[in-house]
């Protein structure tokens, strides 16, 4: 079994019957994992699979400091015994560090969690990033405009896309342009 299939049996068995909604959108951002074999060779597989596990930190079996991000990874390397490169992209999803900032999390999650490969880390947040809570393809400004909306723009998640966004915008942007390259 390849990571992928086994990401995607573990996110369903955490996600899909409290959190159908989200279970919707991890599926959606695997899927665009997919279509960025092109790109990515080999590495196809481990970034499929992280898209699956990106937001299994929502799961109310694994919520414990509520960033979803640091709660995933350390599920993933405490329980699950899953492949540290999988841990990181999870811990890092979508310039994480900002929000990790807004919660005081920042020295944990950086002590705990070293970055993952740029490129990796930029395609993840590409998938994310370009997927709505259905699972649909948005263009990333309407992903960013939906996740204000959503939490209001007095909430610590949007003080954090905004700090993000630039961020955001950049690997939106570098995985498009290699993908128009390929």
């Amino acid at each position: 079994m390849g990571q992928a299939e086994w990401a995607r049996g573990l996110a369903e068995r955490l996600l899909a019957e409290p959190l159908s909604r989200r279970w919707a959108h991890t599926q959606g951002v695997a899927a665009r994992a997919e279509s960025l074999a092109p790109i990515l060779g080999d590495e196809a597989d481990t970034l499929t699979a992280a898209a699956y596990l990106h937001d299994i930190g929502y799961s109310p079996e694994l919520v414990d400091t509520g960033f979803h991000p640091l709660d995933g990874a350390r599920y993933l390397r405490d329980v699950a015994g899953a492949d540290e490169r999988l841990c990181r992209l999870v811990a890092h999803h979508s310039c994480a560090v900002n929000e990790a900032a807004e919660r005081g999390l920042l020295d944990v999650l950086t002590s705990e969690f070293t970055q993952e490969r740029p490129e990796l880390v930029e395609a993840l947040t590409y998938c994310d990033m370009t997927t709505g809570p259905d699972g649909r393809h948005l263009d990333v400004r309407d992903r960013l405009a939906e996740i204000h909306s959503r939490y209001g723009p007095d909430h610590l998640v949007s003080r954090s896309i905004t700090a993000s966004t630039p961020c955001i915008l950049t690997a939106v942007r570098t995985v498009q342009d290699r993908l128009a390259r390929s």
